[in-house]
C-alpha cells in the first residue's frame, strides 16, 4: 500500500502542479511565473556536503558534483526534468547529492537552455558538447546517463544521436519516469491522465510545441520510442503506476528487449510522476535500486515490483 506521505504528496500535486498541465494557457502562465522564481544553483545544503565546480558550455552552466575527499569511482551525466521548460530544482539536487555520495561518483549536471526561449537544437547541442568533453576525460564504458522525465527522454535521444555521429554510447541508463512517446497516440493515455495527480495532456503538448515546433512529435528526436533502440545500453527504468507516461514506458521496455537491450523495469504501485525525487519511503526504495543497479556487474535483471500486465490492469 502506498505510504501516507505519498498519498499526501499526490493530493498536494493534484491541487497545485497539475494545473500547469491542464491547458496551453496554464502552461504558459506557469512558465512566465517560473522565470521570476527559479534558481539553477545547488542549494546551500548540497553545496556544504560536496565538492562543486562550475563551468560553461556554449554559454550555459555545467556543474560537476563529487563527494569530498577526491575519491571517485563512477562518472554520471545527470539530465534534469521539467518538460524542457522548467529549471532544475532542489529536489533534483538532493537526489544528485545522494547519488554522488553513495556511488562515489562525479556527476556532471548540464543546466541546458530552456524553451520557449530556446529550441531543441540549442538544448541538445549544449548537452552533446558536454558529453563530448566527458568522453575526452573518461572512456564511454565508465559513463552513465541518468535522467528524470524530460531528462530521461534526453538521455535516450542523446544516446541515439551519439550513435548516428559515430560516438560511443554510455555504459548504462537510469531513467526515472521518462517521456518516451510524445505522440500520445495511445488511446488509453486519456484515461491515465485522469488518474495522474501531476501530468495532463494539453499542457504537456504545449511544452513540446515550445521546444520543438518544427519537428513532428513522431520524430525519434521527440519520441525516442520511434528510434533505433538497439543502440541503447542496459537500463533501469523506474515508473509510477499513476503516471500517464507509464503505459508507453512499458511498451518502450518491451520493444527495447526485442531489440536486444537488457531492461530492468520497476513500476511502483500507487506512485506518481518522478516519485524517486521526493522524500518518502517509496523514493528511498527506488534510490536503493539505483545504487544496486549501478554497483552491479550484471545489469538488466528482471526484478519488477509489478508485472507489466498488473500495471496495465491498474489503469
Amino acid at each position: 500500500m502506498p505510504s501516507l506521505k505519498s498519498r499526501i504528496v499526490s493530493l498536494y500535486l493534484r491541487s497545485t502542479r497539475k494545473k500547469a498541465f491542464a491547458s496551453a494557457a496554464e502552461m504558459n502562465r506557469w512558465i512566465a511565473r517560473a522565470r521570476t522564481l527559479e534558481d539553477h544553483r545547488p542549494p546551500a545544503s548540497v553545496a556544504r556536503r560536496l565538492d562543486i565546480a562550475r563551468r560553461e558550455v556554449f554559454g550555459s552552466p555545467v556543474y560537476d558534483v563529487a563527494p569530498r575527499g577526491g575519491h571517485v569511482e563512477k562518472r554520471i551525466l545527470y539530465l534534469h526534468g521539467g518538460a524542457y521548460v522548467f529549471e532544475i530544482t532542489p529536489f533534483h539536487w538532493r537526489l544528485i547529492a545522494e547519488m554522488a555520495e553513495r556511488l562515489d561518483a562525479r556527476i556532471t549536471v548540464p543546466v541546458y537552455p530552456l524553451a520557449p526561449e530556446h529550441r531543441f537544437e540549442e538544448m541538445f547541442g549544449m548537452v552533446m558538447q558536454t558529453y563530448r568533453r566527458m568522453l575526452a576525460e573518461e572512456p564511454a564504458g565508465e559513463i552513465v546517463f541518468m535522467g528524470d522525465s524530460a531528462g530521461g527522454n534526453m538521455a535516450v535521444v542523446l544516446t541515439m544521436m551519439a550513435a548516428k555521429e559515430g560516438l560511443p554510447g554510455p555504459d548504462r541508463h537510469v531513467l526515472i519516469s521518462p517521456g518516451l512517446d510524445m505522440t500520445l497516440e495511445n488511446p488509453d493515455v486519456a484515461q491515465a491522465a485522469r488518474l495522474d495527480p501531476w501530468l495532463d495532456i494539453e499542457g504537456g503538448l504545449e511544452a513540446i510545441r515550445h521546444y520543438a515546433p518544427h519537428l513532428d512529435r513522431a520524430d525519434w528526436r521527440i519520441s525516442p520510442i520511434k528510434g533505433d533502440l538497439s543502440v541503447l545500453p542496459p537500463m533501469l527504468i523506474l515508473a509510477g503506476e499513476f503516471d500517464l507516461l507509464t503505459l508507453d514506458t512499458i511498451r518502450f521496455a518491451d520493444l527495447a528487449r526485442r531489440a536486444g537491450v537488457e531492461v530492468e523495469l520497476v513500476v511502483e504501485p500507487g506512485m506518481m510522476h518522478v516519485w524517486p525525487l521526493i522524500d518518502m519511503p517509496e523514493a528511498r526504495r527506488a534510490r536503493n535500486l539505483i545504487v544496486e543497479f549501478l554497483n552491479s556487474d550484471a545489469p538488466g535483471r528482471d526484478r519488477r515490483r509489478m508485472t507489466e500486465a498488473a500495471s496495465l490492469r491498474a489503469y
